[in-house]
């Protein structure tokens, strides 16, 4: 069984900073990609940014230059520091951690965490 756990989040000013921190644990688990997806009200979840265990990345264009994610492979800890947050920001952000186990290519999700940015 995978646990995945974050924290952060929370309220802030337009053009504030938050950082949200995301951990993953389990036996059996060969962990390769760990990232954060976010979902608005009536919008569908979409991908924020995700990182390899190797170091590549994927941000959303939405966040270049704004959000930064960054990796402790030692802890299994993935981090999303964002800057410069806009109200359109706004959502529940969910932590994803995917790799290989017992049934091959699986993720997990963490319980989201709100996110909302005042103008």
């Amino acid at each position: 069984q995978v646990q995945v756990v974050e924290s952060g989040g929370g309220l802030v000013q337009f053009g504030g900073s938050l950082r949200l921190s995301c951990a993953a644990s389990g036996s059996r688990f060969r962990l390769s990609a760990m990232g954060w997806y976010r979902q608005a009200p009536g919008k569908e979840r979409e991908l924020v940014a995700r990182i390899f265990s190797a170091g590549s990345a994927n941000v959303a264009d939405s966040v270049k230059g704004r959000f930064t994610i960054s990796r402790d492979n030692a802890k299994n800890t993935v981090y999303l520091q964002m800057n410069s947050l806009k109200p359109e920001d706004t959502a529940v952000y969910y932590c994803n951690a995917g790799g290989i186990d017992a049934h091959g290519w699986s993720d997990y999700w963490g319980q989201g965490t709100q996110v909302t940015v005042s103008s």
